[in-house]
């Protein structure tokens, strides 16, 4: 096994029991996003389309105990899994939870009938890979009015709703995103779990590898994550970044299992419509993790529920993280 160019090279042969489309539009589901890029699903195949199931030894259970961050990206997955089907002619018919005797399955994908993709469909499905999360400084150009209005309807598209903070609310996130950094270091097993998902062996499949870290904010403007937390060794420049960053906030009405999945989607429409637009994105969920901050970000009487904080602007792209080989997530056998 090896890492090139972010993905990981396996001698494979698993690959020829499944056809060509399939094994595609599987590809393309793995390259969502994923907390810590943890990366929490499985995928079991049938005749008549695709579940997708959450891998619970993924879960990082100091940040995320609840699994809202889990389901999010497993809802991730089960978008880019959508595009690739319509990408590939086929209308996605998805159900969401639909087995309460097998709570671990999410979605169920099923095939419907042939559609010829439109132009939407063609431009996300290039997007998904060169989609990135990115970490670092950047410029200090406006994004338009109407690229976040594109932003806003791909998250109405899936069901959640995106809002653009004004400056007063964009440092009030700011400044409870870099609370909850401080609070998050002070918490038992907190530097454990980011070790474990940062200093990987040579030629692992998932994590966060050194290279997406970013640079060191030099003023602390932005309160990103600091996954270099517990590698003092390790040499990360000083960089500037911008001072008045845009700040997103996607919410659902409800905050259970489906909508963390529903917002997982939702998420991923953002982030690809804007990888279309030149966009870059961060998202930032330190606020969203810390139960006591996240209650002050959350409007139950208006069914107003944060699910991710979002970074957006212009700089330099950032590079691909490694990905886990269809081997490791397929689950065999079919469904019945």
């Amino acid at each position: 096994m090896s890492e090139h160019n972010g993905q990981c090279i396996v001698d494979d042969r698993s690959h020829g029991q499944i056809g060509r489309v399939t094994r595609e539009c599987l590809e393309t589901a793995v390259l969502a996003p994923s907390v810590h890029n943890s990366q929490p699903w499985r995928f079991r195949v049938h005749p008549r389309g695709i579940d997708v199931l959450v891998d619970r030894s993924r879960q990082l259970a100091v940040i995320d105990p609840g699994g809202r961050e889990l389901l999010i990206s497993v809802g991730a997955a089960v978008l880019n899994l959508r595009v690739a089907i319509l990408g590939h002619g086929r209308v996605p018919i998805l159900r969401v939870l639909p087995d309460r005797g097998e709570p671990d399955l999410v979605a169920r994908v099923t095939l419907g009938p042939v559609a010829v993709p439109d132009p939407t469909v063609h431009a996300l499905l290039a997007a998904i890979p060169r989609r990135h999360t990115n970490r670092r400084p950047f410029t200090a150009a406006a994004v338009p009015r109407a690229v976040t209005d594109e932003l806003v309807a791909a998250a109405a598209a899936e069901g959640a709703t995106l809002a653009i903070t004004d400056p007063i609310g964009r440092d009030a996130i700011l400044g409870l995103a870099a609370t909850a950094e401080d609070w998050q270091r002070a918490e038992a097993g907190y530097r454990d779990e980011l070790t474990s998902w940062t200093v990987p062996p040579y030629g692992r499949c998932d994590g966060v590898p050194a290279h997406a870290f970013g640079p060191h904010d030099r003023y602390e403007s932005v309160p990103l994550r600091d996954f270099a937390l517990t590698q003092p060794e390790l040499h990360r420049r000083d960089a500037t970044f911008e001072a008045h960053p845009t700040v997103l906030v996607l919410r659902t009405t409800g905050d259970g299992p489906r909508d963390w999945v529903r917002a997982g989607q939702a998420m991923q429409r953002v982030l690809l419509t804007a990888t279309v637009r030149g966009v870059a994105t961060t998202p930032m969920t330190q606020a969203l993790e810390v139960p006591d901050i996240r209650r002050l970000l959350t409007d139950p009487t208006r069914h107003r529920y944060p699910q991710l904080i979002l970074r957006v602007g212009y700089g330099r792209p950032a590079s691909a993280t490694p990905r886990r080989p269809l081997a490791e997530v397929l689950v065999p056998g079919e469904h019945r």
